[in-house]
């Protein structure tokens, strides 16, 4: 059973069986973006669930721009003792049963919403769009950027002495590092933008750094999208060049996602047609289940290294059938556990052939918006209340409950937009006192 085979890494390391809990953003860190019991509760039942690796959520770069108001933040890095202790808390928690904890380093560029930063920081000032929840950014300066890359060498320095076992650089999903990949968002005239070679002069750059810092006996990994499906966006092509040049990277697991927020192919939906782009999703491809398993399988002849593909998997045969049929090396899974925490073990026992399907219990009925609602706007709350509805149960997990399948999409968009606002003002309220320990 290939699931359950351990994976050697390039670092010399090993994965102890194929399952990878992906990162989703916890908002658990306290109003000085530190980590707290919530994290430790939350990935102790992780780690004992069962699956091989754990990939956080994100842990920004820079505490000035969030994705999200209960991000944790490295920032300064290295830290205090009182943050590293706490640190060290998450990551035996995160360990406890063995498996691999990878702290997730990333930083939000212009997708920082407005209630957490007045000024995003991105390669040009493009702004996103999107139900006027973004300010328009402020294009970094070279000497900005040369110190962002120290900063990502610089964190990732710091979970290497906290004890988590590697890093992902997060270079997907419209944040600082896509966002300089893709054509709409670096307009840059200068060494940074232009050709693919200097867009993609950011990550590779930052990949060099981190592991410099951090060594050759760490795992470093990278999430990369296949393609944004967005006009003008990181095409396909793109992607596979520049998995060319991240043969050279020294990297231990390359995982394959894609989109943007404006386009949402990682939660399975899509954007507003008029923005859309990028190579047809086979017929195929949708009965197999992985969103990204066609974009793999053209990576696959290019990189060297190990391939995690997360997004989709919904049995345990089609999991089965995409290792066995060598298109990746590791099974991503996400939404998932934050109903059930122990699938990985129970999928590994053989004991579950088909994984849960929230989505299709919390559909947002017609019914309850206005009959002249905007399909697009309709189709949007669905999203972020189903968005909502998993944060709303990462809080459950980390105060030690159960998932609550009672939850409606529609409350928990609403629950969720509040928890969001109340942790912006306790963050802004933060940010005159001193932290506790």
């Amino acid at each position: 059973m290939k699931l359950a085979e351990p994976l050697a890494l390039r670092c010399g390391a090993t994965l102890p069986n194929r399952l990878c809990k992906s990162a989703m953003t916890e908002g658990l860190a306290d109003a000085w973006l530190r980590p707290t019991a919530g994290h430790v509760e939350l990935y102790r039942r992780w780690s004992e669930g069962g699956a091989g690796l754990l990939i956080t959520g994100n842990v920004m770069v820079d505490r000035k721009v969030l994705e999200r108001p209960g991000n944790v933040a490295i920032d300064p890095a290295p830290t205090d003792a009182a943050t590293m202790q706490r640190l060290k808390a998450w990551s035996r928690a995160g360990t406890v049963a063995g498996n691999h904890l990878w702290m997730q380093i990333n930083h939000a560029g212009r997708q920082s919403p407005w209630y957490v930063t007045r000024q995003p920081l991105a390669p040009s000032p493009v702004q996103l769009k999107l139900l006027a929840n973004y300010a328009k950014p402020r294009a970094l300066t070279e000497d900005e950027i040369l110190d962002l890359i120290q900063r990502y060498a610089r964190v990732a320095a710091t979970a290497r002495e906290a004890g988590f076992t590697g890093v992902q650089v997060h270079a997907a999903h419209g944040y600082l590092i896509s966002s300089f990949l893709s054509g709409v968002t670096n307009q840059r005239s200068d060494a940074w933008g232009g050709s693919l070679a200097n867009r993609a002069r950011f990550l590779l750059e930052t990949l060099k750094a981190v592991r410099a810092q951090v060594g050759d006996d760490f795992a470093v990994g990278i999430k990369l999208n296949s393609a944004d499906f967005q006009k003008g966006g990181f095409t396909n092509e793109e992607c596979l060049q520049v998995v060319a040049w991240l043969n050279d990277a020294k990297l231990d697991l390359l995982e394959i996602s894609g989109g943007t927020y404006e386009q949402p192919r990682l939660l399975g939906y899509e954007g507003k047609a008029a923005s859309q782009a990028g190579p047809h999703v086979a017929d195929t491809t949708r009965r197999r289940e992985a969103y990204f398993l066609d974009y793999a399988a053209a990576i696959r002849k290019v990189a060297t290294m190990p391939l995690l593909v997360t997004g989709g998997f919904r049995t345990r045969a089609g999991m089965d059938d995409a290792l066995n049929a060598n298109e990746c090396d590791v099974i991503g899974l996400a939404r998932p556990l934050c109903g059930e925490p122990d699938l990985p073990k129970r999928l590994l026992a053989n004991q579950v052939q088909e994984l849960p399907r929230y989505e299709k219990r919390m559909q947002l009925g017609r019914g309850i918006l206005a009959p002249t609602t905007p399909v697009f706007l309709f189709r949007l709350i669905n999203v972020f209340g189903q968005q909502g509805w998993y944060y709303l149960q990462i809080f459950r997990l980390a105060k030690g409950l159960s998932a609550d399948d009672g939850l409606g999409v529609f409350g928990a968009f609403w629950r969720y937009l509040l928890d969001e606002y109340r942790n912006a003002w306790r963050l802004h309220r933060a940010r005159t006192r001193e932290p506790s320990a």
